[in-house]
C-alpha cells in the first residue's frame, strides 16, 4: 500500500502544486479585525478560499465561525489531523519578485506563506486527497485543520478547542524534520519596582551576561534538551520585561522560586506556554519516524526545537516538517522558498502518516 500512496501522490502533484499557488497567492496577513472576520479581511479571504478549494477535492468542510477551519474525511468519535496555518507574518523588504505573486523559477517557488505554513498544510490537504482517490476509507476520522491567528497569539486554536474537542494524535507541518518530540516552554515574565530599581536590575542581571539566566540562579541545562536562554527585553519606567525559552527538566513554578529570592521586585507572569514533551518511543512519534525514513532514506530519530508551534496549546499533537536537515532562515525572511520536489516530498510523507493514524489497528 505504501507504494501505491506514493504513487497516487505523484499522479496528483501538478494539481496540488497549482492549488498551493491559489492560496499563497491571497494576502493573508493579519489585519483589524472586521465583521466576520475576526483576523481581518485578508486572512478571512485565504480560510474561505481554502475550504472552497477542500470542497473542491471532495472533502465536507467545517467553517469555526471565521477563526478556524477544517476539511475532513470520514466520521468516528475520535479524529487524528494535521494542524497548520493560513496567517502569514508582514512582508518586509527586499523581495526580488512581489510577495504574493507565488513565482516560481528553476522550481523554486516563492512567496511570503509558501514554506510558513500554507504550502505545507495544502500538502497535506493532497496527501489526503491522494487517499481518498485511492478509494481509502480511514477508521479514524481524518481532520486536516487551517488555522488563521498562529502568527499573532493563537486565538484561532484557543477559539477551536472552546467549540471542538481535540485530537487523539496527529501533527504540525510547521517546524522541521525529523518528527519532534520535545519543544521547549515559553514564558514571558514582566518585572515590577521603581524605575532605579528597575535599571539596577537590568544592570545587574541582565547586561554582559551569557543570557542563560547564571546571575538570576536559573542558568538550567538539560543534555537531551538543551540551555535555558533569556531573550527579549523590554524597559519601560514602570516595569521590566523579558522572555525565557526553557528545556523540559525544569518547571515555571520552580524558575519563580529562584526569581523571588532576589528580593525588592515582583513579577507577573504575562504569558506561558509548558514544554512540549513525548516519549520517543510512543506510537504516533514512531509512526512519524517511520514514515519519514521510509520516503526519505534519512534517519528518522526524533529530535527537539526551540521553536513554538501550535503543539504548545493542541494537545496530542507534535511539530513534524517541513523543513528538511539544513533547511533554516526561510520562513519569516524575503525571498521565502520552497522546491516543487520538497513540496511534493513533503505530501507523500504526511500522505503515508495520516493513512497509518487513520487506521484503527494502529495503537495510538
Amino acid at each position: 500500500m505504501n507504494e501505491e500512496i506514493l504513487k497516487a501522490v505523484d499522479e496528483i502533484a501538478d494539481e496540488m502544486i497549482e492549488g498551493i499557488k491559489r492560496i499563497v497567492r491571497i494576502d493573508s496577513v493579519e489585519s483589524e479585525a472586521v465583521s466576520d472576520a475576526p483576523f481581518g479581511e485578508g486572512v478571512r479571504h485565504a480560510l474561505d478560499e481554502t475550504l472552497q478549494l477542500s470542497r473542491n477535492l471532495g472533502f465536507e468542510t467545517v467553517d469555526v465561525d471565521h477563526y478556524i477551519g477544517y476539511a475532513r474525511y470520514g466520521k468516528s468519535d475520535d479524529y487524528v489531523c494535521a494542524c497548520g496555518h493560513l496567517d502569514v507574518v508582514p512582508v518586509g523588504e527586499g523581495w526580488k519578485h512581489p510577495p504574493f505573486s507565488a513565482y516560481e523559477e528553476d522550481d523554486v517557488i516563492y512567496s511570503r506563506g509558501i514554506l510558513d505554513n500554507k504550502g505545507p498544510i495544502l500538502s497535506c490537504l493532497y496527501a489526503l486527497t491522494a487517499l481518498k482517490r485511492l478509494g481509502i476509507k480511514p477508521e479514524r476520522e481524518v481532520r486536516i485543520i487551517f488555522g488563521c491567528d498562529e502568527e499573532s497569539g493563537f486565538e484561532d486554536l484557543k477559539y477551536y478547542l472552546d467549540h471542538e474537542k481535540a485530537p487523539i494524535a496527529g501533527f504540525t507541518p510547521d517546524c522541521k524534520y525529523p518528527v519532534v518530540y520535545a519543544e521547549r516552554g515559553r514564558a514571558v515574565i514582566k518585572v515590577k519596582a521603581d524605575l532605579d530599581h528597575l535599571i539596577t536590575f537590568m544592570n545587574k542581571y541582565i547586561l554582559n551576561t551569557q543570557n542563560k539566566g547564571e546571575r538570576l540562579g536559573i542558568d538550567y541545562k538539560n543534555d537531551e534538551f538543551g540551555q535555558l536562554e533569556i531573550r527579549n527585553y523590554h524597559l519601560t519606567k514602570e516595569d521590566f520585561s523579558f522572555s525565557i525559552s526553557y528545556p523540559a527538566g525544569i518547571t515555571l513554578e520552580e524558575i519563580l522560586d529562584k526569581l523571588n529570592r532576589i528580593e525588592g521586585y515582583e513579577y507577573e507572569v504575562v504569558s506561558h506556554f509548558k514544554p512540549v514533551y513525548f516519549d520517543k518511543k510512543a506510537p504516533m512519534v514512531e509512526i512519524m519516524k517511520e514514515t519519514y525514513e521510509y520516503v526519505t532514506g534519512n534517519d528518522g530519530t526524533p529530535v527537539t526545537t526551540t521553536g513554538g508551534t501550535y503543539a504548545k496549546m493542541m494537545p496530542h499533537i507534535v511539530p513534524f516538517g517541513p523543513s528538511f536537515p539544513g533547511q533554516k532562515g526561510i520562513g519569516h525572511n524575503p525571498n521565502e522558498w520552497m522546491t516543487r520536489e520538497d513540496l511534493i516530498t513533503n505530501a507523500k510523507i504526511y500522505a503515508l502518516t495520516l493513512y497509518q493514524l487513520s487506521r484503527k489497528e494502529t495503537e495510538l
